[in-house]
């Protein structure tokens, strides 16, 4: 069952995207380099409740 959880940004710390993960599959958290509109950078995302 997926479930839905936050992608916080790694420098500014705000929560700036929303996904589904497969808790079963994945045992670790999520971590993606996506744009950050604050930082105005790609920077690192880690999942979040």
């Amino acid at each position: 069952m997926a479930d839905v959880v936050g992608l916080q940004c790694t420098q500014c710390k705000r929560r700036n995207y929303v996904t589904t993960v497969n808790k079963k599959k994945m045992q670790k958290k999520l971590e993606k380099k996506k744009f950050c509109r604050w930082c105005g950078t790609h920077t690192l995302h880690k999942e979040t409740k």
